[in-house]
Protein backbone atom coordinates (compact mmCIF):
# COMPACT_ATOMS: atom_id res chain seq x y z
CA UNK A 1 0.00 0.00 0.00
CA UNK A 2 3.12 2.59 0.06
CA UNK A 3 2.72 3.33 -3.37
CA UNK A 4 -1.03 4.21 -2.69
CA UNK A 5 -0.40 5.81 0.21
CA UNK A 6 1.87 8.32 -1.86
CA UNK A 7 -0.84 8.55 -4.59
CA UNK A 8 -3.67 9.90 -2.41
CA UNK A 9 -1.90 13.31 -1.94
CA UNK A 10 -2.21 13.95 -5.58
CA UNK A 11 -5.58 13.60 -6.13
CA UNK A 12 -7.16 16.63 -7.83
CA UNK A 13 -10.34 15.46 -9.46
CA UNK A 14 -13.26 13.13 -9.07
CA UNK A 15 -12.35 10.72 -11.31
CA UNK A 16 -8.77 9.70 -9.64
CA UNK A 17 -10.82 10.01 -5.89
CA UNK A 18 -13.35 7.30 -7.27
CA UNK A 19 -10.47 5.05 -8.53
CA UNK A 20 -8.82 5.02 -5.47
CA UNK A 21 -11.59 4.98 -2.91
CA UNK A 22 -12.79 1.71 -4.73
CA UNK A 23 -9.35 0.52 -4.43
CA UNK A 24 -8.66 1.26 -1.07
CA UNK A 25 -12.45 -0.06 -0.62
CA UNK A 26 -11.14 -3.57 -2.02
CA UNK A 27 -8.27 -3.83 0.65
CA UNK A 28 -9.77 -3.25 3.39
CA UNK A 29 -13.15 -5.24 3.26
CA UNK A 30 -10.67 -7.95 3.07
CA UNK A 31 -7.54 -6.74 5.65
CA UNK A 32 -9.75 -4.58 8.26
CA UNK A 33 -10.92 -7.28 10.68
CA UNK A 34 -13.74 -5.45 12.52
CA UNK A 35 -15.00 -3.78 8.90
CA UNK A 36 -15.22 -7.41 7.23
CA UNK A 37 -17.02 -8.49 9.62
CA UNK A 38 -19.52 -5.40 9.63
CA UNK A 39 -19.59 -5.78 5.93
CA UNK A 40 -20.58 -9.94 5.88
CA UNK A 41 -22.84 -8.59 9.10
CA UNK A 42 -24.79 -6.17 6.34
CA UNK A 43 -24.92 -8.90 3.63
CA UNK A 44 -22.92 -6.49 1.58
CA UNK A 45 -20.99 -8.34 -1.54
CA UNK A 46 -18.03 -6.14 -2.31
CA UNK A 47 -17.51 -7.32 -5.48
CA UNK A 48 -20.88 -6.04 -6.06
CA UNK A 49 -19.88 -2.31 -5.11
CA UNK A 50 -18.63 0.09 -8.28
CA UNK A 51 -19.31 3.87 -6.55
CA UNK A 52 -17.25 5.19 -3.92
CA UNK A 53 -20.96 6.66 -2.53
CA UNK A 54 -22.11 3.17 -2.23
CA UNK A 55 -19.37 2.13 -0.56
CA UNK A 56 -20.55 0.68 3.13
CA UNK A 57 -19.91 3.20 6.26
CA UNK A 58 -18.19 1.60 9.59
CA UNK A 59 -20.18 2.97 12.03
CA UNK A 60 -17.61 5.64 14.52
CA UNK A 61 -18.53 3.48 17.92
CA UNK A 62 -16.94 0.54 16.80
CA UNK A 63 -13.73 2.70 17.19
CA UNK A 64 -14.62 2.33 20.62
CA UNK A 65 -15.29 -1.39 20.97
CA UNK A 66 -12.15 -2.82 18.63
CA UNK A 67 -8.94 -2.65 17.05
CA UNK A 68 -9.99 -0.82 13.67
CA UNK A 69 -6.63 -1.34 11.80
CA UNK A 70 -5.35 -3.61 9.14
CA UNK A 71 -1.50 -2.08 9.04
CA UNK A 72 1.25 -4.95 8.84
CA UNK A 73 3.04 -4.00 11.87
CA UNK A 74 2.13 -2.21 15.13
CA UNK A 75 1.19 1.55 14.73
CA UNK A 76 4.06 3.68 15.91
CA UNK A 77 0.70 5.70 18.02
CA UNK A 78 -2.80 5.02 19.16
CA UNK A 79 -4.84 8.49 19.18
CA UNK A 80 -7.52 8.61 21.53
CA UNK A 81 -11.00 10.50 21.54
CA UNK A 82 -11.92 12.98 24.30
CA UNK A 83 -14.90 11.06 25.46
CA UNK A 84 -17.66 13.62 26.40
CA UNK A 85 -20.21 11.88 25.97
CA UNK A 86 -19.12 9.08 28.74
CA UNK A 87 -19.53 6.34 26.79
CA UNK A 88 -15.56 5.51 26.36
CA UNK A 89 -12.58 6.09 24.37
CA UNK A 90 -12.46 5.54 20.63
CA UNK A 91 -8.57 4.19 19.81
CA UNK A 92 -7.41 5.22 16.24
CA UNK A 93 -4.05 3.16 15.60
CA UNK A 94 -1.71 5.65 12.94
CA UNK A 95 0.53 3.30 11.17
CA UNK A 96 2.93 5.91 10.86
CA UNK A 97 3.23 9.48 12.18
CA UNK A 98 5.10 10.65 8.99
CA UNK A 99 1.98 10.04 7.27
CA UNK A 100 -0.09 11.80 9.62
CA UNK A 101 2.24 14.63 9.14
CA UNK A 102 1.97 15.13 6.08
CA UNK A 103 -1.98 14.49 5.86
CA UNK A 104 -2.46 17.17 8.47
CA UNK A 105 0.31 19.62 6.94
CA UNK A 106 -1.05 19.05 2.92
CA UNK A 107 -4.47 20.04 4.08
CA UNK A 108 -3.35 22.99 6.00
CA UNK A 109 -1.24 24.55 2.91
CA UNK A 110 -4.34 23.84 0.59
CA UNK A 111 -6.40 26.35 2.51
CA UNK A 112 -4.06 28.59 4.18
CA UNK A 113 -1.21 28.61 2.43
CA UNK A 114 2.85 27.65 3.84
CA UNK A 115 2.19 27.66 7.86
CA UNK A 116 5.58 29.57 8.17
CA UNK A 117 3.74 32.75 7.04
CA UNK A 118 1.86 32.46 10.56
CA UNK A 119 2.34 32.45 14.07
CA UNK A 120 -0.34 29.29 15.43
CA UNK A 121 -1.96 30.38 19.05
CA UNK A 122 -3.59 27.45 20.40
CA UNK A 123 -6.10 27.59 22.88
CA UNK A 124 -7.12 23.58 23.86
CA UNK A 125 -7.00 23.52 27.49
CA UNK A 126 -9.35 19.86 27.97
CA UNK A 127 -7.02 18.71 24.92
CA UNK A 128 -3.79 19.11 26.83
CA UNK A 129 -4.89 18.00 30.03
CA UNK A 130 -4.94 14.35 28.25
CA UNK A 131 -2.32 12.20 26.53
CA UNK A 132 -3.14 10.95 22.95
CA UNK A 133 -4.93 13.60 21.27
CA UNK A 134 -4.81 13.93 17.42
CA UNK A 135 -5.63 17.71 17.81
CA UNK A 136 -2.53 18.69 19.97
CA UNK A 137 -0.21 16.42 17.73
CA UNK A 138 -1.09 18.37 14.78
CA UNK A 139 -1.41 21.57 16.61
CA UNK A 140 2.51 21.14 17.79
CA UNK A 141 3.57 20.23 14.71
CA UNK A 142 2.17 23.05 13.13
CA UNK A 143 3.47 25.29 15.67
CA UNK A 144 7.15 24.21 14.95
CA UNK A 145 6.35 25.28 11.08
CA UNK A 146 5.43 28.16 12.00
CA UNK A 147 8.37 29.09 13.69
CA UNK A 148 5.65 31.23 16.40
CA UNK A 149 3.10 30.48 19.15
CA UNK A 150 2.20 28.18 21.16
CA UNK A 151 -0.16 26.30 23.75
CA UNK A 152 -1.89 27.72 26.87
CA UNK A 153 -4.33 26.92 28.72
CA UNK A 154 -5.66 29.59 31.14
CA UNK A 155 -3.55 32.28 30.77
CA UNK A 156 -5.70 34.44 28.72
CA UNK A 157 -3.32 37.54 29.62
CA UNK A 158 -0.53 35.53 28.49
CA UNK A 159 -1.83 34.66 25.07
CA UNK A 160 -2.88 37.96 24.45
CA UNK A 161 0.50 39.55 24.89
CA UNK A 162 2.30 37.21 23.03
CA UNK A 163 -0.27 37.62 20.16
CA UNK A 164 0.08 41.54 20.29
CA UNK A 165 4.57 41.20 20.30
CA UNK A 166 4.05 38.76 17.28
CA UNK A 167 4.66 40.69 13.82
CA UNK A 168 3.51 38.04 11.29
CA UNK A 169 -0.53 37.26 10.85
CA UNK A 170 -2.22 34.59 13.43
CA UNK A 171 -4.23 31.75 13.51
CA UNK A 172 -5.99 31.95 17.19
CA UNK A 173 -6.98 28.26 17.18
CA UNK A 174 -9.13 27.60 19.92
CA UNK A 175 -11.68 25.11 21.66
CA UNK A 176 -15.15 27.01 21.59
CA UNK A 177 -16.03 27.39 25.35
CA UNK A 178 -12.32 28.66 26.06
CA UNK A 179 -12.97 30.94 23.03
CA UNK A 180 -16.19 32.23 24.41
CA UNK A 181 -14.46 32.68 27.85
CA UNK A 182 -11.87 34.80 26.73
CA UNK A 183 -14.22 36.38 24.54
CA UNK A 184 -16.45 37.07 27.81
CA UNK A 185 -13.55 38.11 30.10
CA UNK A 186 -11.21 40.33 27.41
CA UNK A 187 -13.24 40.74 24.32
CA UNK A 188 -9.71 41.82 23.10
CA UNK A 189 -9.89 43.19 19.34
CA UNK A 190 -7.49 41.13 17.46
CA UNK A 191 -5.83 42.62 14.28
CA UNK A 192 -5.00 40.17 11.49
CA UNK A 193 -6.19 37.26 13.19
CA UNK A 194 -7.60 34.30 12.36
CA UNK A 195 -9.86 33.15 14.61
CA UNK A 196 -10.86 29.50 14.58
CA UNK A 197 -13.14 27.11 16.53
CA UNK A 198 -12.89 23.31 17.01
CA UNK A 199 -14.16 20.76 19.25
CA UNK A 200 -17.45 22.43 20.53
CA UNK A 201 -18.24 22.94 24.53
CA UNK A 202 -17.01 19.71 25.86
CA UNK A 203 -19.95 20.03 28.32
CA UNK A 204 -18.69 23.50 29.46
CA UNK A 205 -20.95 25.65 28.44
CA UNK A 206 -24.50 26.26 26.77
CA UNK A 207 -24.77 24.74 23.08
CA UNK A 208 -25.82 27.37 20.69
CA UNK A 209 -27.00 27.62 17.12
CA UNK A 210 -23.40 28.27 15.15
CA UNK A 211 -24.58 31.72 14.05
CA UNK A 212 -25.36 33.16 17.22
CA UNK A 213 -22.12 31.55 18.75
CA UNK A 214 -19.82 32.70 16.16
CA UNK A 215 -21.63 36.22 15.83
CA UNK A 216 -20.56 36.82 19.57
CA UNK A 217 -17.05 35.70 18.85
CA UNK A 218 -16.88 38.46 15.86
CA UNK A 219 -18.22 41.20 18.21
CA UNK A 220 -15.88 40.37 21.07
CA UNK A 221 -12.65 39.67 18.62
CA UNK A 222 -13.73 42.04 16.15
CA UNK A 223 -13.37 39.95 13.18
CA UNK A 224 -16.13 39.45 10.18
CA UNK A 225 -15.86 35.57 9.71
CA UNK A 226 -15.00 32.71 12.34
CA UNK A 227 -13.24 29.50 10.59
CA UNK A 228 -13.14 26.17 12.02
CA UNK A 229 -11.54 23.02 11.89
CA UNK A 230 -13.56 20.14 11.20
CA UNK A 231 -11.74 17.02 12.62
CA UNK A 232 -11.76 14.07 15.35
CA UNK A 233 -9.42 11.16 16.60
CA UNK A 234 -11.36 8.63 14.09
CA UNK A 235 -10.05 10.27 10.91
CA UNK A 236 -6.50 11.11 9.75
CA UNK A 237 -7.55 14.47 7.64
CA UNK A 238 -9.52 17.46 8.28
CA UNK A 239 -11.63 19.92 6.78
CA UNK A 240 -11.78 23.42 6.64
CA UNK A 241 -14.42 26.01 6.99
CA UNK A 242 -13.06 29.77 6.16
CA UNK A 243 -16.49 31.50 7.57
CA UNK A 244 -20.17 31.37 6.89
CA UNK A 245 -20.00 27.13 8.43
CA UNK A 246 -19.74 26.05 5.43
CA UNK A 247 -16.77 23.24 5.11
CA UNK A 248 -14.30 21.86 2.57
CA UNK A 249 -12.39 18.70 2.45
CA UNK A 250 -9.05 18.06 0.80
CA UNK A 251 -9.18 16.23 -2.36
CA UNK A 252 -8.85 12.79 -0.58
CA UNK A 253 -11.26 13.33 1.21
CA UNK A 254 -15.38 13.80 0.87
CA UNK A 255 -18.65 13.90 2.68
CA UNK A 256 -22.25 12.10 1.70
CA UNK A 257 -25.05 12.70 3.97
CA UNK A 258 -27.01 9.29 4.74
CA UNK A 259 -30.69 8.90 5.93
CA UNK A 260 -30.66 8.44 9.66
CA UNK A 261 -32.71 5.70 9.62
CA UNK A 262 -31.20 4.08 6.72
CA UNK A 263 -27.39 4.17 7.07
CA UNK A 264 -26.85 2.74 3.59
CA UNK A 265 -29.17 5.29 1.85
CA UNK A 266 -26.88 8.61 0.49
CA UNK A 267 -29.43 11.57 -0.10
CA UNK A 268 -29.85 14.09 -2.34
CA UNK A 269 -28.14 17.43 -2.17
CA UNK A 270 -29.24 19.78 0.22
CA UNK A 271 -31.09 16.86 2.67
CA UNK A 272 -30.19 16.99 6.10
CA UNK A 273 -28.95 13.72 7.64
CA UNK A 274 -25.95 12.08 8.91
CA UNK A 275 -22.91 12.84 7.79
CA UNK A 276 -20.65 10.01 6.01
CA UNK A 277 -16.70 10.61 5.93
CA UNK A 278 -14.46 9.03 3.05
CA UNK A 279 -10.91 10.24 4.47
CA UNK A 280 -8.61 8.18 1.88
CA UNK A 281 -5.82 8.99 4.81
CA UNK A 282 -7.21 6.41 6.53
CA UNK A 283 -5.41 4.23 4.42
CA UNK A 284 -4.45 1.53 7.56
CA UNK A 285 -7.83 1.84 9.38
CA UNK A 286 -10.77 1.97 7.81
CA UNK A 287 -11.82 4.81 5.29
CA UNK A 288 -15.58 4.73 5.17
CA UNK A 289 -16.89 6.11 8.21
CA UNK A 290 -20.55 6.59 9.38
CA UNK A 291 -20.45 9.85 12.16
CA UNK A 292 -22.80 10.65 14.78
CA UNK A 293 -22.84 14.53 13.10
CA UNK A 294 -25.31 16.00 11.45
CA UNK A 295 -25.48 18.33 8.45
CA UNK A 296 -25.81 18.81 4.52
CA UNK A 297 -23.56 18.39 1.27
CA UNK A 298 -24.01 20.59 -1.61
CA UNK A 299 -22.93 20.33 -5.21
CA UNK A 300 -19.36 21.39 -5.21
CA UNK A 301 -18.47 19.20 -2.02
CA UNK A 302 -18.85 21.36 0.16
CA UNK A 303 -21.27 20.73 3.45
CA UNK A 304 -22.84 21.98 6.72
CA UNK A 305 -22.25 20.63 10.69
CA UNK A 306 -25.63 21.14 12.43
CA UNK A 307 -25.81 18.75 15.77
CA UNK A 308 -25.18 15.40 17.00
CA UNK A 309 -27.55 12.69 16.55
CA UNK A 310 -28.86 10.89 19.74
CA UNK A 311 -27.60 7.11 20.36
CA UNK A 312 -30.92 5.79 20.14
CA UNK A 313 -30.92 6.59 16.31
CA UNK A 314 -28.08 4.90 15.44
CA UNK A 315 -28.63 1.42 13.80
CA UNK A 316 -25.50 0.50 11.57
CA UNK A 317 -23.43 0.02 15.05
CA UNK A 318 -25.95 -3.01 16.36
CA UNK A 319 -24.88 -5.34 13.84
CA UNK A 320 -21.48 -6.25 15.55
CA UNK A 321 -21.93 -4.47 19.07
CA UNK A 322 -24.64 -6.00 21.26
Amino acid sequence: MSKFEERIFGIENSGQFEAAALELFRFQSQNCAVYREYIGRAGIDPSQVRRAEDIPMLPVELFKHADVYCGDCPPEEVFTSSSTSGTGLSRHPMFSLEHYERAFTESFRRFYGEPSRYGLYALLPNYLSRKGSSLVYMCDRLIKACGSGGFYLDRYDRLLDDMARDPKPKILLGVSYALWELAERFAPPLSDTVVMETGGMKGRREELPKEDFHAILCQAFGVSQIHSEYGMAELTSQAYSCGGGIFRCPPWMKVYIRDINDPFDHLTEGARGGIDIIDLANCRSCAFISVQDTGRCFGDGSFTVEGRIDRSDIRGCNLLVQ
